[in-house]
This record gives structure tokens, sequence and C-alpha cells, in this order.
């Protein structure tokens, strides 16, 4: 495909986004799943936010190595393999029959196609547009992945409402087929690298690190000490990793991340916003999802429709941003995104109360949504607008490594934010419901365990069960 035919079809660009929106889908249409899940698959709360943390987490730790994979193997092979892989996690997702076969489904093979897809994405994009069809392609993109995850909740919600959570799966995997079937409408881009580039010590201690890392936050609420000790060794392998990486490149090897592309100011800035915004948006959806469904006893679908404010919002800021750069810069829209998302995460924690009502939420969606519209939208275009077109793929493994990784870090961290308050409510509410059970450890583990089981709690209610009234008493 020559460089005129590649700048006049979009029809990559609409190939390659659809990737990208069942990636991010993946990412948030269960949230509003969960009760559904933890009944269909006998399994608990914990369990399936440890699944969608880990989707994310390995999506995050595979991304390095898959953006060198593309100097080596090709970047439109590598999206095709990933492609297949992804169809082969969705399908095993789709038909699971218990937690581990939808955490090996989703959470690794879907992760792993998807770190494979991600980087490719930004590249093919980068390769096959340039000028400001470069910068209208790159936000369309972001738009796809931000409405996406904006759009997930209400999928979802009709998907479990109607149908099942598991046809969900089953609609990525039509996009997967769509993809396979029109692949050659994909241009081809020669490989630059051997075999003998790929950095297999590096590629090994970077997934050693990010994993270490987000699963030492995950089970803070398990052995804050035994916690800790693996955060601090996650960081200090991501230390050893980029000090090993920089004496690579003055050896004269290539390194699976060139750290010099971190002097580039905007790459850092633009990928810590992307990072940010990502966990902001992860952490809010699964909050509110949860709160929705947990204590306002909202059903799939109403949760879902709960959360379509945000999505339009989301949507119609994401879609105007790259027009408006014509009139303010990049610097000055993703201010204003920034702001817009911290009132609207403010105007939400004052609403999550027993009454709320769905009014009231609506004005922190809005405000929120706009924000992180504003974030999304631009913030690949302003990380990769200086770099060489030499460096576009290892860059572009960057910035997919911090969205996936602030989504890894938003439900994990959110997520333990939560369960440590559930604990906290557990000891408050036992001491004024149930009195003489304040010192037994094990009522307590019971009262957890029965949040955990959160669609239970609507079965049994009649039966006047102690641990049920204290359950309610906290939500």
């Amino acid at each position: 495909m020559n460089e005129t035919i590649r700048e006049q079809s979009w029809l990559p660009l609409i190939l390659v986004a659809c990737a990208s929106f069942i990636i991010a889908l993946d990412v948030t249409f269960m949230n509003v799943s969960i009760s559904q899940v933890v009944v269909d698959l006998n399994t608990d709360v914990s369990t399936i936010q440890m699944t969608m943390s880990f989707y994310t987490l390995i999506t995050a730790a595979f991304m390095l190595i898959s953006a060198k994979l593309q100097d080596i193997v090709g970047k439109k092979k590598l999206f095709l393999i990933g492609a297949v892989l992804y169809g082969i996690g969705t399908f095993t997702a789709a038909v699971s029959v218990n937690d581990t076969m939808l955490f090996a489904g989703w959470a690794v093979v879907e992760g792993i196609a998807g770190a494979l897809m991600l980087p490719a994405i930004t590249s093919i994009i980068s390769g096959t547009y340039s000028g400001e069809k470069r910068t209208f392609a790159l936000a369309i993109e972001s738009v796809m992945v931000a409405v996406a995850a904006a759009v997930g909740p209400l999928f979802g919600g009709i998907m479990t409402s109607f149908l099942s959570w598991r046809y969900g799966f089953a609609f990525e995997l039509v996009i997967v087929f769509i993809i396979l079937i029109m692949h050659k409408r994909i241009p081809d881009f020669t490989p630059t690298q051997s075999k003998s580039d790929l950095d297999i010590t590096g590629s090994v201690i970077s997934v050693i690190g990010l994993v270490l890392l987000v699963l030492g936050i995950l089970t803070l609420s398990n052995d804050i000490t035994t916690s800790v000790i693996v955060i601090i060794l996650g960081i200090i392998a991501l230390v050893i990793f980029a000090l090993f990486e920089i004496k690579r490149k003055r050896k004269g090897d290539v390194p699976l991340l060139d750290i010099d592309l971190f002097k580039d100011r905007n790459l850092r800035v633009g990928t810590l916003i992307l990072l940010l915004a990502y966990l902001a948006m992860e952490g809010a959806l699964f909050a509110v999802s949860l709160y929705l469904q947990s204590v306002l006893r909202l059903s799939a679908f109403n949760t879902g429709l709960t959360m379509l404010p945000l999505t339009i919002s989301l949507f119609i800021f994401a879609v105007a941003a790259p027009n408006l750069t014509a009139k303010l810069n990049h610097k000055v829209l993703m201010a204003v995104g920034s702001i817009l998302a911290l009132i609207g995460c403010l105007i939400l924690s004052y609403h999550f109360r027993f009454d709320t009502t769905i009014l009231e939420l609506m004005p922190g969606m809005l405000i929120l949504g706009a924000g992180l519209g504003f974030l999304m939208a631009l913030s690949v275009d302003i990380a990769l607008i200086n770099i060489s077109d030499e460096s576009q793929n290892n860059a572009s493994g960057v910035t997919s490594t911090g969205q996936s990784f602030g989504e890894s870090l938003g439900t994990a961290v959110i997520g333990i934010i939560l369960i440590l308050g559930i604990m906290g409510g557990i000891s408050n509410a036992v001491g004024t419901y149930a009195p003489a059970h304040s010192g037994d450890e094990q009522f307590h583990q019971d009262v957890f365990n029965h949040f955990q089981k959160m669609a239970s709690v609507n079965e049994i209610a009649s039966q006047g069960s102690t641990v049920v009234t204290i359950v309610d008493s906290i939500f």
C-alpha cells in the first residue's frame, strides 16, 4: 500500500481503532456485572477485582516487549498475532465455568494479546498518516478507547440484564473476526531489527517489577508488611531495569527501552497524564459501579444507565478536543481537562450516601467525563509529537504501558481502599448490632465473606440473619 493510498483511506484507522475499542471495553463492561459473575462462577468480589486488575497489569507488563517485537516481527504481523490470541482469550472467557478459567482466558490470554496489539496500533497509525491527519487519527483512536471505557458499563448492563455477561465477550469475538477478515487493508511495514536485538534479560526484569508492584498493592488488605516488601521489591526491580537498559545502550546493544526517550518532556508529561487519567477513570468506574450495586441495590442495566452521563460527556469533549487545538494549544486544553476531572471527582465524593439519587450523581459524572475526554484525546498525541520516526515504536510502547498500568492501578488502588473501608465499617457495625461478637475474629470474617458474596444478600435477607443485618447497616 503506497503512501498516497494510505493517506486517502481511513479504513486502516477504523480497523485498528476497533481493536482499541474492544481492549478498552474489556476493562469496564464487567464492572456492572460483578454481582452476576460472583453468582454464576461461585466466586467473590476480591477474585473478580484481582482478575480485572491482572488483565490490565499483564497487558502493561508485556507492553515494552511488544513494542520491541514490532521492530523484529513487523507492526502488522504482531498486531494480527495479537488479534488471533485475543479471539482465543475472549472465547475462553465467554464459556468459563469457574473463576480460574475466566482468569486464564480474560486476564492472561487477553492480557498478553492486548499487549501485542496496543503499541502496534499506535505505531500503525503514526506510520500510516502524517501531519494533521496523524493528529486526527491518534485523537480518534484515543476517543475510541475513551468511549469504550465509558460506554462499557451500559453495554455490560444490557448484556447482563437481558442476555448474559458472556455475550459481552462474544461481541468482542465478532469484532476480532471482522479485523482478521479485512486485515489486508492494513498497510505492511518492514521490520527494522533482528531477533538478536531482543533484550530478553531486560524483558524479564521489567515484567517482574511491574507485576510485583501491583501485586503488592492488591494484597495490602491481607498482610500490610508483606505487601509493602513486595511493593519495594517491585520498585527496586524497575530501578535495576532502568540501569540495565542504560548500560546496555552504552555497550552498543539495542535496549528494550531507550531511557534517553524520557529526556523528551512531552513524552514524560503525556505518559504521566495518560496514566493518571486512566487510573482516575477506572478507579471511579469500579468504585461507583460497586456502590450502585451493593449500596443502592441497582441492577446491572440501571447501573450502566446511571453511568451514561459520564459516557456522553466523555465522548463529546473527546471528539471536540482535536478541533479545539486550532484555537487553544494542547497544554491549555489538558490543564482545563485536569481541573474539570478534579472538580468532578470532588463533587462525586459528597454523594456516596444511602439515599443518593441518580440525578444527584449526574453533575459529577458530566464534569468528570468532560475532563477525562480532553485528557484522553490529546495525551498520546502530545507524548509522541517530538519523537522521531525510528523511535515511534519504542515511544508507543511507553504510552501504551502508561495507559494499561494506570487502568490496573485504578482498580487495584480503589479496590483496596474500598476493602479497607469495609473492614472498618464491619468493626463499627459489629460493635453496634452484635456487641457480643465484637472480639470474635471469625464472626468479623463471616461478615466480610458475606459482603464478598454480594449477590446473595437479597437472597437470604428474609432469614433475619445477624450477618445480613450488619452488612445492610454498612451499605
